[in-house]
């Protein structure tokens, strides 16, 4: 019996080159780092705060909780001076020319620096000529406006003022110490204080254990710009301070002392 033969099938058409898929690199990175990660040994529970550390994490959050409010509070005393300063003043009427007229130059002296109103001060102080009453040694200074009663500074050194405000000049330099001082005064005058501390330090780490600041601040509170805004200053009990420190009775807002 004859076999049949098979018939042969048409050849298949001819399939277009595969194209190569898109190239990934980084696919398997997460499944990876999720295997790494969970090979990775557990961390152990944190170490629980002592009662001094506990302690000393509370009085840092306490003193940046102060000094915030300090800063903000500052800042509402400076609006506070800036508005009540500006009260009063009107705007000019506008020139119905549209023109703006130019200002007359005068020839004027230069005006005294702060260092030579200072050594003019001081040189006052030396002759007798101060117009504040003075007392100062390394270890004590006082100085009172003229008029006020000497009992009002035995007060103000027995510390029966209360202290509305405080500055530490401790580590700055004579100009930075100046202009800390220019400001702070300031600030406490607009916003009505009475009655501040200022610590100066005792000279220990100056040259000579002179006690400059302390010489400089005696000077800037009883002559000069600031005189205008304090009445009396002396220094602070032992238990405030004692020699490194003073306490400076300001002047009523709004009544500053004429020249």
């Amino acid at each position: 019996m004859a076999r049949k033969k098979r018939r042969k099938s048409p050849p298949s058409p001819a399939q277009p080159p595969r194209e190569e898929p898109f190239r990934a690199p980084f696919k398997d990175l997460k499944s990876d780092w999720k295997r790494v990660n969970s090979d990775a040994p557990a961390k152990p529970p944190p170490t629980p705060l002592t009662p001094y550390e506990k302690a000393r994490r509370a009085e840092q959050e306490r003193r940046q909780r102060v000094a915030a409010v300090r800063q903000q509070r500052e800042a509402e005393q400076e609006l506070a001076a800036f508005r009540h300063a500006m009260s009063d003043v009107e705007p000019l009427a506008p020139d119905p020319r549209g023109q703006v007229g130019k200002s007359r130059r005068t020839n004027r002296a230069p005006l005294p620096s702060d260092e030579e109103i200072s050594l003019a001060a001081f040189q006052d102080f030396v002759e007798g000529r101060s117009a504040f009453t003075i007392q100062f040694t390394d270890e004590y200074m006082e100085g009172s406006a003229p008029g006020v009663d000497p009992h009002v500074v035995q007060r103000l050194h027995h510390g029966d003022f209360a202290i509305q405000g405080q500055l530490d000049l401790h580590g700055y330099t004579v100009e930075e110490a100046k202009n800390l001082l220019d400001r702070f005064l300031n600030r406490a005058y607009s916003g009505g204080l009475r009655c501040v501390r200022l610590i100066h330090g005792r000279g220990k780490n100056s040259p000579d254990n002179r006690p400059v600041l302390k010489e400089h601040v005696q000077m800037w509170l009883s002559q000069g710009r600031l005189s205008r805004l304090v009445l009396a200053f002396v220094t602070a009990p032992v238990r405030d301070g004692g020699a490194g420190a003073a306490y400076v009775l300001l002047r009523r807002a709004g009544k500053p002392r004429s020249k």
